[in-house]
């Protein structure tokens, strides 16, 4: 179906596998799509605000821009891709014109939907995922055993219950079990795991008692969502009263939990902290709980259930720790800090994402917690900005914002750093009048390291209208606060900008600015921004004329940089370093580095035009190649390295070549 319809949605009951079957297709299709296979789960999400950053960090973007449908439309444009959404049945409202939009922006692109029912989508192709096939009365034991949905249960049993086979004796109850259960994967695999404590008789024995009187209960309930539901009420009951009250708090987390998060939250109203492991063993063994290494997590339907069977008076405790759990672990993982443990700290919040999603979402719901929401949401402006997440930064902020009163102390934090998130995605008409009561908020409480930070923020404003003289007086300005207070921290920002949006208005002052910030980044061991401070010496470097020095400092910094995937540096070095090999009169990989380079521009929501620092050389550098080639010739080798995926264009960058793989390119 996907060889004659740009857009096909699996449709199906919850727990048949449709999840299962539309990754194995993108794993079979993968090399058949010149532009690759992305994947982005959608079940995490709360809100359909958030569908366009999901989809933009699945496929590496940075929002960069306050339009990012924009930004996804230009970059999936000339991509011959498939994309696949996860899970969208609860995001239907928002996933319907988003997948439109993008479909008619990409004439290549093909969307494969997982949904509980259809998007009601032009030109929607829709397969109903079936549940397996179950034997038929009568059928002989050959016939039995062949049975998908047999054979499932056959293997599950097998796992929990070694030596389990299929035989004359128990054939007839393996049959009547994957007939109750309506040949349901999920089904089949909760009950199978059973076996581990009682026999098949008894098994089927006591299916057929639950589902006769949930029959009696519910008969208008289509069958299929009645048996999934019956089998999942089955499971949760014969769950320990702890294991059940665990159950049920786990569906807090969508993102899953590792056993010291569990034991701070869910513990408590019944469950002993001491006891959490046992219990999540015990739904390990259940096959309920699925665990990953050191994280446990719910499959979704699973977590659903479990939400639904939350007390309403053990929600509200549970709330209030899970929040505080989060605003800890967020003030624990600043990434603004510098700390030798800055990858370890962005990682987490990475992984915690989903989680924190959750917490934030708790209190901008609560008024009297949107203080707290502002705070979480304002402790990670480096984190958005590093993930190229600006635009969900933004939305936490301003719905926060929205219920926090004039007076309360964390507004004039979150007025900044949502403003500076607006400022670098160049939208100052919504920045610029929050920054200005932020600075006025922070000299009436006479907050001397916020004030720094705005000011420094407005510096960079004053340079993205090319008042490059002002924007250098007030990261002076904000350079000495930061110095009064001794706050390293705020120094190390000071200097970056510094160093970059200074380099052309005052090279020298610049190379100053970027040599500080390399002995600092050193000192303190702070390995990502060391990298941004090598980009940053480097540009001043070059500026100076100084091209070996700023070849050394550049490479080393892409070399950092493409191991921790940190889009933002790696373009600018791969600009850069473009601009070394046209003055070594190497245009043909200045022509490639500049290609390999705009794809990055464009995953990270930004161009060089838009970067006062880079815009003079980066025209220069394409006028010379491009004179030098001939149009032909430079728009081939421009081509070619914009064909490049981000790792090989790190390996060419460091000196190897730019010859694409045999089948696909990389993104």
């Amino acid at each position: 179906m996907l060889g004659k319809s740009r857009l096909l949605t699996l449709t199906g009951v919850g727990g048949v596998g449709k999840t299962r079957l539309a990754l194995r297709a993108a794993e079979l299709l993968r090399d058949t799509y010149q532009d690759g296979v992305e994947v982005v789960e959608l079940a995490t999400l709360e809100t359909g605000d958030l569908l366009e950053p999901a989809v933009a960090t699945a496929l590496g973007l940075r929002d960069g821009s306050p339009d990012l449908l924009v930004v996804l439309q230009d970059y999936l444009a000339g991509r011959r891709m498939l994309l696949v959404l996860d899970n969208c049945e609860h995001l239907s409202a928002a996933c319907a014109p988003f997948v439109e939009r993008l479909l008619r922006a990409a004439p290549r692109l093909q969307i494969l939907v997982t949904s509980r029912q259809s998007l009601g989508v032009y030109g929607e192709q829709v397969l109903r995922v079936e549940p397996m096939p179950t034997p038929i009365p009568g059928a002989t034991l050959r016939e039995i055993a062949r049975q998908d949905s047999v054979r499932l249960f056959v293997e599950r049993a097998g796992g929990v219950a070694p030596g389990f086979t299929l035989h004359p004796g128990n054939m007839a109850c393996a049959a009547r079990l994957v007939q109750r259960l309506e040949g349901i994967p999920l089904a089949i695999e909760l009950a199978a795991v059973r076996l581990r404590t009682q026999p098949i008789e008894e098994l089927a024995r006591e299916l057929d008692e639950r589902f006769d009187v949930l029959a009696a209960k519910a008969p208008a309930a289509p069958p299929r969502h009645q048996t999934l539901r019956a089998t999942i009420d089955w499971s949760f009951r014969l769950c320990s009263t702890g294991e059940r009250r665990l159950w049920a708090r786990l569906g807090m987390f969508p993102g899953g939990t590792d056993l010291e998060t569990a034991e701070a939250v869910c513990s408590g109203e019944g469950i002993d902290r001491v006891d959490v492991l046992d219990h999540l063993a015990g739904l390990v063994d259940k096959s309920v709980l699925i665990r990953d290494g050191l994280c446990y997590h719910l499959p979704e339907i699973l977590r659903e259930y479990g939400c639904e069977q939350l007390p309403p008076d053990e929600l509200g405790q549970l709330r209030t720790r899970y929040v505080d759990h989060y605003r800890n672990l967020v003030e624990r993982h600043r990434v603004d800090e510098m700390v030798p443990e800055q990858v370890t700290r962005y990682l987490a919040l990475q992984r915690e994402l989903p989680n924190i999603r959750v917490a934030l979402e708790a209190c901008v719901s609560d008024p009297a917690l949107a203080p707290v929401g502002a705070g979480i949401a304002t402790a990670m402006w480096c984190f958005w900005l590093l993930a190229g997440s600006l635009t969900e930064g933004r939305y936490w902020l301003e719905r926060a914002l929205g219920h926090v009163p004039d007076e309360h102390p964390v507004r004039a934090s979150a007025l900044w750093a949502d403003s500076m998130l607006a400022i670098r995605q160049c939208d100052l008409v919504a920045g610029i009048p929050k920054l200005r009561v932020s600075i006025a908020m922070a000299r009436e409480s006479g907050d001397q390291r916020l004030l720094a930070h705005a000011i420094r923020t407005d510096g960079v404003a004053a340079f993205l209208v090319h008042d490059a003289r002002r924007g250098l007086a007030l990261l002076q300005e904000s350079l000495d606060i930061h110095h009064s207070i001794d706050d390293l921290d705020g120094v190390m920002f000071a200097l970056y900008v510094g160093a970059t949006y200074g380099s052309s208005e005052d090279p020298r002052q610049a190379a100053e600015y970027g040599q500080q910030l390399l002995a600092l980044c050193e000192r303190q061991g702070a390995l990502v921004f060391r990298a941004y401070a090598q980009l940053a010496l480097g540009v001043a470097h070059w500026n100076l004329g100084g091209t070996a020095q700023a070849e050394a400092l550049v490479t080393t910094a892409t070399e950092f940089t493409g191991g921790i995937n940190d889009r933002w540096c790696l373009t600018q070095c791969l600009e850069v370093l473009a601009w070394i090999a046209g003055a070594r009169e190497q245009h043909d990989r200045a022509a490639q580095l500049l290609g390999a380079a705009h794809a990055m521009w464009q995953t990270v929501g930004a161009s060089p035009e838009w970067t006062s620092y880079h815009t003079k050389w980066h025209e220069r550098c394409t006028r010379q190649a491009r004179r030098t080639l001939g149009g032909p010739g430079f728009a081939a080798a421009f081509h070619q390295g914009a064909r490049l995926s981000p790792e090989r264009a790190v390996a060419y960058a460091l000196g190897g070549t730019a010859q694409p793989r045999a089948g696909r390119p990389g993104r």
